[in-house]
């Protein structure tokens, strides 16, 4: 893991796999909010971590039971981490995001807390191995300037930058291991 220089945030989210012939990965839309540069991106649940969890895998599994009502802690069977990922962009906040996969029963459901999360949803792996279903992504900057990220598309939802690269991690691993 890289190491946090004085300053940066350590966060952590869970890669949810439901387990059926097609897993099935859990993504959030999080809520809208202002001063908040993730602010309506679909993501994997998660946050920063607070001084009671005791490492990032608890950071994770809280954030993942409050933003959605999964207690991994007693439902998941924790596979293991990839590898942690920090934004590209000086634009960011500094931060250091810790992703952990976690399997889940058939049957989990996922009920978004609207304070945190505005939805949330199952999504197949075979519809996000489908090339098909991957594009760019134009976003906008100031002074008319713009920047292009790959990206994949979930009806009008779109995956793209860390929650992409996380997605793109776990893809690669799933694939090797016959997922």
């Amino acid at each position: 893991m890289p190491t946090p220089t004085p300053g940066t945030k350590e966060a952590a989210v869970a890669v949810v796999v439901r387990e059926s012939a097609d897993p099935e990965l859990l993504l959030i839309r999080r809520a809208e909010r202002i001063g908040d540069p993730w602010s309506g991106h679909m993501a994997f649940p998660g946050g920063t971590r607070r001084p009671q969890d005791v490492d990032l895998l608890a950071t994770a599994l809280r954030e993942t039971h409050e933003e959605t009502g999964i207690p991994l802690s007693s439902v998941g069977a924790l596979v293991g981490p990839l590898d942690p990922v920090v934004p590209a962009s000086t634009r960011l906040p500094s931060i250091i995001i810790a992703p952990f996969v976690v399997t889940v029963p058939t049957q989990t459901p996922a009920m978004p807390d609207m304070r945190e999360v505005v939805d949330a949803f199952w999504i197949p792996l075979s519809h996000l191995r489908d090339v098909r279903n991957t594009r760019e992504f134009l976003l906008e900057l100031e002074l008319g300037a713009s920047r292009r990220f790959p990206s994949v598309h979930f009806g009008e939802h779109v995956i793209w930058g860390l929650t992409h690269r996380i997605l793109v991690q776990f893809l690669e691993l799933a694939e090797w291991a016959d997922l």
